[in-house]
């Protein structure tokens, strides 16, 4: 897979730019506010997401990684393609998205083309559900964390410590998890 690529810019046309590297010519589509960053003629370090399709591998370009990684969650929403991720990418963070559509709902993405109404309440759906399971994640690695710190000072090791949580429930708080944690070490 091709996920970056470094060289002189070309040509740049509405939606894309071509990429000179060694003598080879990569055709990158990119956002709009990528676009009016990026000159002719100029270097450019791009992020790369190689589509592969039946009859086509499309290459879509970002400045920067963290828009990379918002492209490709926001790429998998059912419904948004490519090029309409691309546009949304451009807000650079899921943080930076989420707060932009809690400031202005589905207004958020007016002026991208290719997003109605009907579409932009389905991402402002998806996003909110992908926020959820993000903040789910973080609080159970939070008590983890935790449970691993209590155990630890108890004198068990790192491996023992991670096997035990392996078989533990992860719906449960953190001195339920410390006790059973304790009654599988302790066997």
């Amino acid at each position: 897979m091709i996920s970056y690529l470094k060289g002189k810019i070309i040509l740049k046309k509405e939606k894309f730019i071509i990429l000179d590297v060694n003598n080879i010519g990569f055709k990158i589509f990119v956002s709009q506010k990528t676009l009016d960053k990026l000159n002719e003629n100029t270097n450019a370090e791009i992020f790369c997401y190689l589509n592969v399709k039946e009859n086509a591998l499309d290459l879509y370009g970002f400045l920067y990684l963290e828009e990379l990684n918002l492209f490709e969650i926001v790429n998998n929403i059912p419904g948004v393609g490519p090029k309409i991720a691309t546009e949304i990418a451009s807000f650079k963070t899921l943080e930076e998205l989420k707060k932009r559509i809690e400031e202005k709902g589905a207004k958020a993405f007016e002026g991208i083309p290719g997003i109605g109404r009907k579409k932009a309440q389905t991402i402002i759906l998806e996003i909110s559900g992908i926020m959820k399971e993000i903040s789910k994640q973080k609080n159970e690695e939070k008590k983890d964390e935790e449970v691993e710190k209590a155990l630890k000072n108890l004198g068990f090791s790192r491996n023992q410590i991670k096997e035990a949580l392996s078989k533990i429930p992860h719906n449960i708080n953190t001195e339920e998890k410390i006790k059973e944690a304790l009654k599988i070490l302790g066997k």
